[in-house]
């Protein structure tokens, strides 16, 4: 068993962060000692590692519950997971393509500014009027 700091140490997961997916039911209540402390099993740690992995891959909670629930069923379809992963994937794409395009803007802006002043600043006149932006962002 493992002390909620153990278990922040082996997961990377912040304490408040630990208390908060148990709130939020992702992850299980955590068993008390006699002294009233959190105590977490292998098995809450294996959970919360889970839980770490995906939020680091950007899902979000209600991906990770639904994902959590088809892990405890093993024997059912893996459609549901596949469908939350392929949909997690279109929507990072979508926000890479938007990202790129951003960059590529900031970067004409960046690059296009040969004032020496304020007052001749490429950067301060792009942002002060949109319409001399190239791409939509």
């Amino acid at each position: 068993m493992f002390s909620i700091g153990a278990a922040s140490r082996k997961t990377g997961i912040k304490i408040p962060t630990i208390r908060y997916y148990e709130t939020e039911g992702l992850a299980s209540p955590s068993e008390r000692s006699s002294g009233n402390q959190r105590r977490y099993s292998p098995p809450d740690i294996a959970r919360l590692t889970f839980i770490k992995h995906a939020r680091d891959l950007g899902l979000k909670l209600d991906d990770i519950r639904e994902l959590l629930h088809l892990s405890a069923n093993p024997d059912q379809p893996c459609a549901v997971a596949n469908k939350i992963a392929a949909d997690h994937l279109v929507a990072v794409q979508e926000r890479i393509a938007k990202l790129q395009a951003l960059e590529t803007e900031l970067s004409r802006i960046a690059h296009g500014c040969t004032g020496k002043t304020v007052g001749e600043c490429y950067v301060i006149e792009a942002l002060s009027d949109h319409a001399l932006c190239q791409q939509g962002h």
